[in-house]
């Protein structure tokens, strides 16, 4: 390879890093403008693209070109906030699955009541309900991985039917957060733990 060609390569490498670190950049100011719009909102749903672009400092095309609406917008933030820094989803496992699956409640409770995510996540689901694949994507980039990695550890436990085992540990926690029927206390996780394993053992 001549000088003129691998100087014209280098270059072209330092463009594209440019570019990438551009794009992340954007996208961390998209983010950051539409949490911020859903604090705003307390979780309503009642976002625009045209708000998320003037928040973040950016046009309305560049956020369209990324996403195709507010709900893939919000639920790539939530996204970004979810998984740890491999994609995993992290479930205990000390080898005690009483306290795992207690340690796991109590994480997800503290996740769905705190404001900064429990506004994203309200304003995500109001979302679902009008936007099929946005639940589709829901259900295969979010619930599906957490319902597997539950459902992997109560396998490791040798819980039978695992998967409806982690559905029945997930449910009652979702629906009573969605519905805010009644508050979270340290006294339900524990008691709603205990009937998880009381189902297993019958």
């Amino acid at each position: 390879m001549s000088s003129v060609s691998r100087n014209w390569t280098q270059r072209l490498v330092y463009w594209r890093m440019l570019l990438s670190m551009a794009r992340d950049h954007t996208r961390a100011k998209v983010h950051a403008a539409a949490l911020s719009l859903a604090l705003d909102a307390n979780g309503t749903g009642m976002l625009t693209m045209e708000g998320i672009a003037g928040r973040a400092g950016v046009s309305k095309q560049t956020v369209y070109r990324s996403w195709p609406s507010t709900g893939a917008v919000l639920f790539d933030a939530l996204l970004a906030r979810t998984a740890d820094d491999s994609g995993r989803v992290v479930v205990p496992n000390s080898g005690d699955l009483t306290s795992d699956l207690l340690a796991l409640a109590t994480g997800m409770i503290e996740e769905l009541t705190d404001p900064t995510e429990e506004a994203l996540l309200r304003a995500v689901t109001a979302d679902l309900q009008s936007d099929a694949a946005l639940a589709a994507q829901y259900r295969e980039l979010l619930l599906g991985p957490q319902l597997s990695a539950i459902s992997a550890r109560l396998d490791e436990a040798g819980v039978p039917a695992s998967g409806d085992v982690a559905e029945l540990f997930v449910g009652p926690i979702f629906y009573r957060w969605l519905l805010r029927s009644q508050t979270f206390d340290p006294e339900w996780a524990s008691a709603h733990v205990a009937r998880v394993i009381r189902s297993i053992e019958s």
